[in-house]
């Protein structure tokens, strides 16, 4: 049997619930002979999957207040930021209302 099809068989066994992802990621690497960790997304990624609008530190629909509990940084700083992009062309206001829209709420 190749290393292909062993490593299908284990996918389908994980799919199937004969295995949890500890037991495949183990098998997976005794199977392949090599340290092969698994894949951690990077921070910016968690961060972005974990951004949603507060509920609590909001003026208008809790956009800046959600983007900096995901940055860390102060809620004014994204006010003042969105206020610099509002009279700088209007592109705050677009920022805003594309996150309003897109971000879902806490």
């Amino acid at each position: 049997m190749s290393l292909a099809d062993e490593l299908l068989k284990l996918e389908q066994l994980r799919e199937r619930g004969s295995l949890t992802a500890d037991e495949f990621e183990r098998a997976k690497v005794r199977l392949l002979g090599t340290n092969v960790e698994p894949m951690v997304p990077p921070k910016l990624a968690q961060s972005l999957n974990s951004l949603r609008r507060s509920s609590t530190d909001k003026w208008i629909a809790g956009v800046c207040g959600g983007v900096a509990a995901a940055t860390g940084v102060d809620a004014w700083i994204w006010r003042l930021l969105m206020a610099v992009l509002f009279f700088a062309g209007g592109m705050g206001l677009v920022l805003y209302v594309l996150l309003w829209i897109f971000v879902p709420a806490e």
